[in-house]
């Protein structure tokens, strides 16, 4: 990614990227911008925003299969399918999905909290992408004060701190709120990229859209 200090503001443009850590459809939404990008050659600022997909669940998780069957309506047998296309998916992007019957699914506003305690640190993006490799190749608990600990830890930053802006929740107010900001308007669902500060488009769009997407705006401008 560029990084916005390396270049004037005219030059870059302005992604911000609204999702949550334990959504699939977001890393993969994310990898086929990253090749987009790298296609394009496009130079962008990218900026990521919380997004919970299960604000009311219970600290201890929920099986990830049963909850996407009741969340969902789906069949196991449906559930298995979205399971190995998302695995094709991921394999095509350079992303490894490791789903196991056992992975749970977890509350994420504590990671959402160290994301933002990271950007000031200037490790909001790597720390969003370790966040991701934890919970899909490692199946670990994000609601876990010390597994999140660890993960801050792997990529550099200072492991007791990230566990006291946990234990004493010091962004969980601005988090909320920043949350509150992007479903008041509108977003209800993620993967939602803002292109430029205007454009809002949601889902995993492939790699080809928003290769489009970007020759579009870069034209425009």
């Amino acid at each position: 990614m560029t990084d916005m200090t390396d270049l004037d503001m005219e030059e870059v443009l302005q992604i911000d990227i609204v999702s949550d850590v334990v959504c699939p459809w977001c890393i993969v939404g994310f990898k086929q911008l990253e090749k987009a990008i790298e296609q394009t050659g496009v130079s962008v600022a990218i900026k990521w925003h919380p997004f919970e997909l299960n604000p009311d669940m219970a600290a201890e998780g929920e099986n990830l299969r049963e909850h996407i069957m009741r969340k969902y309506g789906s069949t196991s047998e449906q559930s298995q399918e979205a399971r190995q296309k998302l695995t094709d998916l991921g394999a095509g992007l350079g992303f490894e999905f490791r789903f196991t019957d056992d992975m749970r699914m977890v509350n994420t506003f504590k990671a959402h909290q160290l994301i933002h305690w990271a950007g000031p640190e200037g490790k909001e993006h790597p720390l969003k992408m370790a966040l991701f490799e934890a919970y899909f190749q490692d199946r670990k608990d994000l609601n876990d004060n010390e597994v999140l600990a660890g993960v801050a830890e792997s990529i550099g930053l200072d492991r007791a701190a990230a566990f006291k802006v946990l234990e004493d929740e010091m962004f969980a107010a601005v988090v909320r709120q920043e949350e509150n900001f992007w479903t008041q308007n509108g977003v209800q669902g993620v993967p939602a990229v803002v292109f430029d500060r205007r454009h809002l488009i949601t889902g995993a769009q492939g790699v080809e859209n928003y290769t489009a997407i970007l020759k579009q705006l870069v034209e425009a401008e």
